[in-house]
């Protein structure tokens, strides 16, 4: 059963359907795309969640060398995927479902007016004829009156004994004139019948259900191509679902990968300082009158931070760590000369590299011109020259530091020079103190007894006042004077600052 014979005469019900059906095609792709902002939102979030929890700068670095703070950083950087996935998905949406259905539904409304313009004109032109049909059918009506009349004028006429011959011929005659028109009209009408019952017929079982059964085919058509949308928008979420679900997969790894126990290792390796806990508070009895002298058997060279004259004779506090703690200064150095060796080696292959090419060049200059790889090979050498300089000062100052350097076995290392005498540096800072005598910016008090055994510290005993020369600069360590004029280290949690 189709729409042409069942529904012949239900145009305007179809009208309304098949305007209803392009509604919800409409209604869809809205639907769509808010859904489409909605992703592109969320994902735009969460990207800025993850960048803003993301770690940056050099504190945060040291940080990172913790695993359970690296699982975190790969737990972001694994949403952040997701969210880009789910921008690919919005657009994917956009494009297979807002984009196509909006082409679609603008051809299915020129192609629907078409067909509702079509009826509308085959309804109009059989008016038109029906209106024709009334017309011829109304001047017979009124023509076979009249001829009616003009018969019983000539019958009444012909009794009346009045009347002459010529009276009743010319009364004859006039009858006979109007049976002749009404029978003409009468032809017409029985010819306009027939011309309408024809176009009739031909609108209502032919024209008319082509038409509809086209509007019906449009209509079964849009509903297929509607729940083609329906099954892309799964479909299109369907295929991102496993690239999520596997990154939701890695970041469930990811948290089984944090280790507990050597991220403790980790904080003691970063932070130990290689001091011994404070001894007992000795007794001080002021009976005697006299406080036993503080005896101090370390023997060390007293750091002294070179600031104007001879600030070349002793590197910058900052660059050889000497600020920090034996442990900690000996494990800062080493992972810089791990550093420089791995740019060293990365610099030599390239040197190497250019050379190869270089001789490749010479043997054959088709391939290239030997001298425009000078400029590289010289900028190689130089920097060759400039991180072996560099390494063996650092190599230098971790032999001071009482530090064996280690190196790679695929590192080719370069000599190491011996460590500075340290009577050189004893008569350096010695020397140095009479140009440049540090002014005390503070007064402290000791709260425990530390004995300064390594290069760089000063011993104290509790309750002894001390000059601050330095305050902490963040490493846990405060440089002092005692009033017997050495200068050292010691923990800024060991004394109170007035």
């Amino acid at each position: 059963m189709d729409w042409g014979t069942a529904l012949w005469d239900q145009h305007d019900v179809i009208e309304k359907h098949t305007q209803s059906g392009l509604d919800l095609i409409d209604r869809y792709v809205k639907f769509v795309r808010e859904r489409v902002d909605i992703e592109q939102n969320y994902a735009k979030q969460l990207k800025a969640l993850c960048k803003k929890y993301s770690r940056r700068g050099s504190k945060e670095d040291q940080e990172m060398k913790f695993s359970n703070q690296q699982v975190f950083q790969e737990l972001l950087c694994e949403l952040n995927e997701c969210a880009t996935l789910r921008e690919n998905m919005a657009e994917n949406m956009n494009l297979n479902i807002c984009v196509e259905l909006t082409k679609y539904l603008h051809e299915l409304k020129l192609e629907r007016k078409s067909y509702l313009n079509e009826v509308k004109k085959i309804q109009q032109n059989l008016d038109t004829s029906y209106k024709q049909l009334e017309n011829s059918k109304k001047r017979f009506e009124k023509e076979w009156k009249e001829a009616e009349k003009a018969n019983q004028q000539a019958e009444k006429t012909e009794q009346d004994p009045a009347s002459n011959k010529q009276d009743v011929d010319k009364a004859r005659i006039h009858a006979r004139q109007r049976l002749d028109i009404s029978d003409e009209c009468k032809n017409e009408y029985a010819v306009q019948l027939q011309k309408y019952n024809k176009e009739q017929n031909q609108v209502y079982h032919t024209e008319i259900p082509n038409i509809l059964n086209k509007l019906q085919q449009m209509e079964e058509g849009r509903i297929r191509k509607l729940a083609e949308g329906y099954g892309v928008l799964a479909n299109t979420e369907r295929t991102m679902l496993p690239s999520i679900s596997q990154n939701l997969e890695k970041i469930s790894v990811q948290g089984s990968s944090t280790y507990e126990t050597q991220d403790s290792l980790t904080l003691i390796e970063q932070y130990k300082s290689g001091l011994l806990p404070p001894s007992d508070v000795e007794f001080e009895d002021y009976s005697l009158g006299i406080r036993p002298a503080v005896v101090d058997n370390t023997h060390h060279v007293p750091k002294v931070r070179i600031k104007q004259l001879f600030k070349k004779s002793k590197p910058p506090p900052l660059e050889d760590f000497s600020h920090l703690p034996s442990d900690q200064r000996k494990k800062r150095l080493q992972e810089k000369i791990d550093e420089l060796s791995k740019e060293l080696q990365k610099e030599t292959d390239q040197s190497e590299g250019l050379n190869k090419m270089r001789r490749v060049y010479e043997q054959n200059n088709q391939l290239g011109d030997p001298a425009s790889l000078e400029p590289q090979i010289n900028q190689t050498t130089h920097n060759i020259n400039r991180l072996m300089g560099d390494l063996s000062r650092y190599q230098a100052w971790l032999g001071e530091a009482g530090g064996v350097p280690t190196y790679s076995n695929t590192q080719t290392s370069p000599t190491i020079q011996s460590p500075p005498n340290p009577m050189n540096n004893q008569f350096h800072s010695s020397f140095d103190e009479d140009f440049d005598e540090d002014v005390p910016i503070a007064q402290c008090l000791a709260l425990y007894d530390f004995n300064g055994v390594k290069a760089g510290e000063v011993s104290m005993q509790v309750g002894e006042r001390l000059s601050v020369l330095d305050d902490d600069m963040g490493d846990g360590w405060v440089r002092v004077k005692k009033t017997n004029g050495k200068i050292g280290y010691v923990p800024a949690s060991y004394i109170k600052i007035n």
